[in-house]
């Protein structure tokens, strides 16, 4: 079995959205911090992965938003080291709002272990399946399912440039995780606009989107100064949902950075249940949404 831990997180009031829910990118956060508590509690805090010259990063990040966090709220976030291979580690997590049985989200994450010097990937030492499988590790690690190709771009994608800010960049002296789902959250914002579609227009109206799932590949680092170009479009439109595609280039070199998606599910804000997108927006998106869908 391996070992689990949990930790709490009061939620702050500029943690919370347009909607009063937990934005997402913070989830992604809370879901890191609570990582590095576990691995402490394991015996491997920060301190002692610079003394190993180690450092895990994230490859692959995938969260289910199932009822939303508000202000107020305490999260309890369980986690635990699901596997190991040879340099990588996929880590689980479950969110439940604090006295509550009710499962608020979920999500994994595929971290891979770097040399800090040379950030090249370094073999999982065996002492490390120890400390967070004390009973053994299991004997065949789960199958890992490889990012979905995105579809083919359709003519009206939209493409963002976004310069990387002091803000963005972490101790590990590249964009936070995290901060991606930023990124892609604003770039996906800016493209409906574009399309005549603004988000002021839809609150006034008590309707809104709200994220169901989202995954994001990271391929390589956004550094500071970087300049990153965030094309978007939709795919799989249905009458109260749709999932938005996210290609993350640097723009001198058009090396790809990340790619990502998220299913947005349209929602009645008053009542919180599902509903239809206007007919008038369906068509409006026509050309900004993936051939075939």
């Amino acid at each position: 079995m391996p070992r689990k831990h949990t930790r709490q997180f009061r939620i702050r009031f500029y943690e919370c959205d347009a909607y009063s829910h937990v934005n997402n990118s913070n989830y992604a956060r809370y879901m890191q911090e609570a990582a590095f508590d576990a691995s402490a509690a394991a015996g491997y805090p920060n301190e002692e992965y610079q003394r190993l010259n180690l450092l895990w990063l994230i490859r692959d990040t995938e969260i289910e938003y199932i009822q939303p966090l508000r202000y107020g709220d305490t999260a309890e976030i369980t986690t635990w080291v699901e596997d190991f291979r040879r340099v990588r580690s996929r880590r689980r997590y479950e969110f439940h709002r604090a006295g509550a049985e009710d499962l608020c989200a979920r999500g994994v994450t595929d971290w891979v272990l770097l040399d800090r010097t040379t950030h090249r990937p370094v073999t999982i030492p065996e002492e490390f399946q120890l400390a967070f499988f004390p009973e053994g590790a299991p004997g065949e690690a789960p199958s890992r399912k490889p990012f979905p190709a995105p579809p083919p771009l359709p003519p009206g994608a939209v493409t963002i440039q976004r310069q990387v800010a002091w803000e963005d960049v972490d101790p590990a002296q590249h964009v936070n995780n995290a901060k991606y789902f930023t990124y892609m959250e604003e770039s996906g914002i800016q493209a409906a606009a574009q399309f005549g579609y603004l988000m002021q227009d839809y609150l006034e109206q008590g309707l809104g989107s709200v994220a169901h799932r989202s995954r994001i590949e990271y391929k390589q680092p956004a550094v500071l100064g970087d300049t990153l170009e965030i094309t978007t479009y939709l795919s799989d439109v249905r009458p109260i949902r749709a999932t938005r595609h996210f290609i993350i280039r640097r723009q001198s070199d058009q090396t790809l950075l990340a790619q990502a998606y998220v299913l947005w599910v349209f929602v009645d804000l008053h009542t919180g249940r599902p509903s239809r997108m206007p007919k008038e927006m369906l068509a409006g998106f026509e050309t900004h949404i993936a051939a075939g869908e």
